[in-house]
């Protein structure tokens, strides 16, 4: 019983923060001065959710974030299973030294290497009107490829999958082999099935990681707000708002940007808690 309580004591606190984020857009002037305050408004403002797609480019910034996010997510997920694949079960010249790489990489964040990403995009050749050395154009600066290439492989993502495929008896892929299976297939439909869990995880971690994503989209799309995702455009409201009414379209807009990543755990549940067993279990 005391165990029960405490789980739902500690779910209750995990969704206060997302309660309270949809139950203030709802709060109109005269209950955010209410004294005493009160918690539900008085008089709900339903509509502050559908003037949020009337007054403000929500539906071009959800399209963005859909785009990045998606590809950078698919992209992710095939480098990280096809690389991690490779580096655990197949014996080859630089097989550690990748390795260690990889494992190296982790320790830099990425905000070091977006002014060299920056100019390596910037200059370009042949790209945006660059011609053959990189001048004259803008190159992939305000494309969608400025915005997801520099995320394409994840050195996070290799090394997930590469300790999972490790956990795989070797003998599978031996007997596939003696049924005349080649490698492409035993990578197709024995091993990927067997770490699905994996896969889900590194979605997760990767759609919700550049859902977010915020420094290197702020820094590409200045020159270009077309493509402006939902954390940059709601971010920028922040000056543009002075009334409580627009602040409170603001917290509207940040609450509907949380509900695909909210869908997506959703869909993804289960397999989260396989792979937690999985985890317990080893």
């Amino acid at each position: 019983m005391l165990k029960y309580t405490g789980l739902t004591f500690g779910a209750a606190l995990m969704i206060l923060p997302f309660a309270d984020m949809f139950i203030g857009a709802l709060r109109g002037p005269r209950d955010v001065f209410a004294t005493p305050p009160r918690y539900w408004p008085s008089d709900p403002q339903w509509g502050i959710y559908a003037r949020v797609f009337r007054e403000l480019p929500m539906g071009a910034w959800l399209f963005n974030s859909v785009v990045v996010t998606v590809t950078i997510t698919a992209l992710q997920v095939v480098t990280s299973t096809m690389a991690g694949y490779a580096l655990a079960r197949f014996r080859f010249a630089g097989n550690g030294t990748i390795f260690r790489l990889v494992v190296g990489a982790q320790m830099f964040p990425f905000f070091l290497f977006i002014i060299p990403i920056f100019f390596i995009l910037r200059f370009a050749p042949l790209m945006g009107g660059n011609d053959i050395m990189g001048q004259g154009g803008s190159g992939l600066l305000g494309t969608y490829a400025a915005l997801i290439l520099p995320f394409a492989v994840t050195w996070y993502g290799v090394f997930l999958m590469r300790q999972f495929f490790l956990t795989i008896p070797p003998d599978l892929a031996e007997a596939a082999r003696l049924d005349g299976a080649g490698e492409f297939r035993i990578f197709r439909s024995i091993m990927l099935p067997l770490v699905k869990p994996a896969l889900a995880t590194l979605t997760m971690f990767a759609f919700v990681y550049h859902w977010n994503e915020f420094i290197w989209t702020m820094t590409v799309t200045r020159t270009a707000p077309e493509l402006q995702t939902l954390p940059v455009g709601i971010y920028l409201l922040q000056g543009a708002f002075e009334d409580l009414d627009q602040k409170a379209l603001q917290q509207a807009a940040l609450a509907i940007s949380i509900l695909p990543v909210i869908v997506l755990f959703g869909l993804l549940q289960r397999l989260f808690v396989s792979a937690d067993i999985a985890s317990g279990v080893k």
